[in-house]
């Protein structure tokens, strides 16, 4: 590895997952090695501090130089009928160039994360929704319902950043909010104790069992009368007091995490959770908050949705966008047979690796993804470590930089894919 300059470097972006958090403190020493030094937590000690392995571009696993593996990529591109562009861990840049490239030759689109988010999306689509900013959330909450998930799962520093934090622009007591846990077993509520130690409210029940649920909280606050005595095991007059405190909080928050919604018609359950908010607002004040979010999907899907008009799960092939968020799956694609090239995409996790599929493909991906099975293998540097970028935080209302902490002698996948539509 070559020589690096020690450096420590203060308020640095983490990409590791949607809350973007920007006030990591990096350290990296003379071999370029980085160590969370300050304000991490352990998706971003993962994140920074993961040995790279050295690899170069291959095809069919033999090593070869950048342009010979850049020319096999486009040479399988120009032949196929039907490429399919999936994984798309990246960030806006590299997503602006997938863009481009999918244009080019009539690609479709989908995320690695797309079975869960558009759980969300499909309800924004049909009905719309009235969501808030993680900046409202720790100015202004007094009562935060959590349905479904611990969040600290996906978002470790949401409630330290968001929830306990200690300063707010209101001058509130932030120890004094109320947290209420509604849904999900043996989950983990430590993160909603307060800093006065007063223990969250918890009414736990089935995940499969949260849309009765859900429902029945949205029917009590509409002021329906329910006869049954308990629903999936909490009792209806919890869920009554529940609805009560809701009503006389002056800024509830209602939060979910569409990943760990893992049911059939999830989205309806949102729907119910978005609109039970809709009703609050007509006597007091509340605004729902999706949460969770990795491997640059919002930033994915917001670069699309501003360049084509459709987030991902939607096609070139007419030499015009089209979207079908069911067909245009890449499960649904691959097991029908209806792609014929698959471009793997992945720049933060080489965890992430594409499907075994009996088609040609291209992984453009971390250079830890080397030992995978791939007609074509270019390994890229990453955003917000190796190279700048630009990402969306999870409340899609703010984007923030990615730096650079170190050299790399890996192009970056705006580079490598601007490569290949020139070879083509």
């Amino acid at each position: 590895m070559a020589n690096f300059s020690a450096s420590t470097f203060e308020a640095v972006t983490c990409p590791a997952c949607g809350l973007l958090c920007d006030d990591v403190r990096i350290s990296c020493d003379s071999t370029g090695l980085l160590t969370v030094s300050e304000k991490g937590c352990a998706k971003s000690v993962i994140f920074f501090e993961r040995a790279v392995q050295t690899s170069s571009p291959s095809i069919a696993g033999k090593s070869v130089s950048l342009t010979e593996a850049v020319n096999k990529a486009a040479e399988i591109l120009r032949t196929s009928n039907q490429p399919l562009f999936a994984g798309l861990g990246t960030e806006v840049q590299g997503m602006r160039g997938v863009l481009s490239l999918a244009d080019k030759v009539g690609a479709t689109l989908d995320h690695m994360n797309a079975y869960s988010s558009f759980r969300n999306t499909l309800v924004l689509q049909n009905s719309g929704w009235q969501v808030t900013t993680l900046t409202e959330v720790r100015n202004r909450v007094d009562l935060l319902l959590v349905i479904g998930t611990d969040i600290v799962s996906h978002n470790p520093r949401f409630f330290e950043r968001n929830v306990w934090n200690k300063e707010s622009m209101f001058d509130q007591d932030t120890s004094s909010r109320e947290v209420v846990y509604l849904g999900g077993q043996n989950i983990d509520t430590s993160a909603g104790i307060s800093p006065k130690g007063v223990k969250p409210t918890v009414l736990p029940c089935d995940t499969e069992r949260l849309p009765e649920v859900v429902a029945a909280l949205r029917a009590i606050i509409a002021s329906k009368t329910l006869v049954a005595k308990e629903i999936a095991g909490i009792k209806t007059s919890d869920l009554e007091s529940l609805s009560d405190r809701l009503k006389a909080a002056k800024y509830s928050v209602v939060t979910w995490v569409s990943s760990d919604l893992n049911l059939p018609h999830a989205e309806l359950t949102i729907q119910n959770i978005t609109e039970l908010v809709i009703k609050l607002n007509a006597k007091t004040r509340s605004s729902g908050l999706p949460l969770g979010g990795s491997e640059g999907d919002y930033s994915v899907n917001q670069t699309s949705t501003w360049t084509s008009g459709y987030p991902v799960r939607s096609r070139f092939a007419r030499k015009h966008p089209e979207y079908d968020p069911h067909h245009f799956s890449a499960e649904q694609l691959l097991a029908n047979d209806e792609a014929d090239a698959l471009l793997w995409v992945s720049e933060f996790n080489p965890d992430k690796t594409p499907p075994n599929v009996n088609i040609p493909k291209i992984v453009i991906g971390h250079t830890n993804m080397h030992a995978i099975d791939a007609d074509v293998f270019i390994p890229v540097s990453t955003a917000g470590i190796d190279h700048t970028g630009t990402m969306f935080r999870i409340d899609s209302s703010v984007s923030l930089p990615l730096g650079k902490l170190r050299e790399s002698s890996l192009p970056s996948l705006i580079e490598v894919i601007t490569a290949i539509e020139a070879a083509l």
